[in-house]
């Protein structure tokens, strides 16, 4: 009887170039593919659960590897021809039909919920995702970087990756009017011979054109990104704008000198017509400055806000805690249902307009402090301010964790989340859920093709 050593099989060492075969389970939380080759996990932008690909092998980690598409052998019924077909950024799932794009938000949530275990998780009620009819043109701000190609001076985004500039003639999730003075401004920025940046020399001038609409009065705020104080031919510049485009309103110039990942500089000047432009959510009107945060999607940005009423429930004699109140949106929303609102942001530009919005709304309910709110809601509780509801909206980063201490020592009735991110949303439950009953947790589409989503969640304290 032959007697034969076995032989320890090794493992598959996948290589770039390689072609390998993947059945794709699920979607990541970047839009990506999930599928696995000999236990590897490979993310694959682009494919779709269910669909069967071959794709070719980009980089390989110890942990996992990333892949394209090659070709599709089994296609997916959920996959749709995409408008745009730009390797960018903002349109992620543009393949994919909207019914399964709002499925997948809503997935996410549970995805998420399921990886941090916050108290209680499994009993928590997510709501379908609040979609939108016409999932297209409804981003009312746009931000391009400006680039020479070929002697023609382009404008877009950075091609998934890299920092080479992909020019975007069209781009689908943009309003109209926003691309318009975008590609018009390039035009004349071409004809008057205006040095723009080459991020290699770190020479040029104009870096980026920051595009913001209006959507309720059509007005445009264009804001010029430079690479120095100096903006060549800028009167020239200015008087074509203002001839050639009647709907821009107000000119801007904001100085970020050098290599920064910023896009922004801290100087920022009026060049011509007036400083700020106004929005308007339902009877609220908001002045913006160039800087101000504010929803990019107006439509949802007032489905938004309503379902926030709605699951804080709020009564006339309800003082209203907005932490993050940026220009004061929220609050002010919501300012005639209370007896008061108070609101605290770090950026003092915000606060600034914040207390501009009030005034303009005539909410006299209303005061705006600008610090932290570890320093600044101590003080007002010990000075006897007991905060009955609170409404949070934080960065994607989410609640920073001296805020979230003093909430929970505040620890009002009536708590809304709102979030931007379901990881750190589902980071911060695993705190409050100890204090607060999570009622539901209502995703909305603010941004179509892509895999971000805003989340409502409705908190009671126990």
């Amino acid at each position: 009887m032959n007697n034969f050593k076995k032989q320890r099989v090794k493992p598959v060492q996948l290589v770039p170039g390689q072609k390998i075969p993947l059945t794709i389970k699920r979607l990541g939380i970047n839009g990506e593919g999930i599928g696995y080759f000999k236990h590897k996990i490979v993310f694959v932008p682009g494919a779709l659960p269910d669909e069967v690909v071959v794709a070719k092998v980009t980089k390989v980690l110890p942990k996992y590897a990333t892949a394209e598409v090659h070709h599709i052998r089994k296609v997916s019924p959920d996959r749709v021809t995409p408008r745009d077909l730009y390797d960018v950024g903002g349109i992620e799932l543009e393949h994919l039909s909207y019914q399964q794009q709002l499925v997948f938000k809503s997935d996410l949530v549970k995805q998420a919920l399921e990886k941090f275990r916050p108290h209680g998780f499994q009993h928590y009620q997510i709501l379908p995702t609040i979609g939108m009819t016409d999932p297209y043109a409804y981003r009312d701000k746009a931000q391009f970087q400006i680039r020479e190609q070929n002697g023609k001076v382009i404008a877009g985004l950075y091609r998934r990756g890299t920092h080479e500039v992909v020019d975007l003639p069209t781009f689908s999730t943009q309003r109209p009017l926003t691309m318009k003075v975008i590609r018009q401004v390039c035009q004349l920025i071409e004809q008057l011979h205006i040095p723009v940046y080459n991020e290699k020399q770190n020479s040029g001038i104009i870096k980026t054109l920051v595009v913001r609409e209006s959507f309720s009065t059509q007005q445009v705020q264009l804001t010029i990104i430079t690479n120095s104080a100096k903006l060549i031919h800028q009167a020239a510049l200015i008087r074509a704008i203002q001839q050639n485009l009647p709907e821009v309103v107000s000119i801007l110039q904001n100085i970020n000198p050098g290599r920064q990942s910023l896009v922004w500089g801290q100087q920022t000047k009026l060049l011509a017509g007036q400083e700020k432009i106004s929005e308007q959510l339902g009877t609220k009107k908001y002045n913006l400055s160039a800087r101000a945060f504010f929803q990019l999607n107006p439509e949802q940005t007032f489905k938004l806000y309503q379902k926030v009423s709605t699951a804080l429930a709020l009564q006339e004699n309800d003082e209203l805690l907005d932490a993050y109140c940026g220009v004061g949106t929220i609050g002010i929303f919501l300012a005639e249902q209370v007896a008061s609102v108070r609101g605290m942001d770090t950026v003092p530009a915000a606060i600034a307009d914040a207390k501009e919005n009030a005034t303009i709304n005539g909410c006299q309910n209303v005061s705006y402090v600008c610090g932290s709110a570890e320093t600044v809601l101590p003080t007002w509780l010990k000075a006897g301010f007991h905060p009955t509801a609170a409404v949070v909206d934080p960065p994607r980063t989410g609640l920073e964790q001296q805020l979230l201490s003093a909430l929970l020592q505040a620890r009002p009735p009536k708590l809304v989340y709102v979030s931007c991110n379901p990881s750190t949303l589902a980071r911060d439950l695993l705190k409050l859920a100890k204090y607060y009953q999570v009622n539901y947790l209502l995703p909305i589409d603010m941004f179509p093709q892509t895999p971000r989503v805003e989340v409502v969640v409705k908190l009671t304290l126990k």
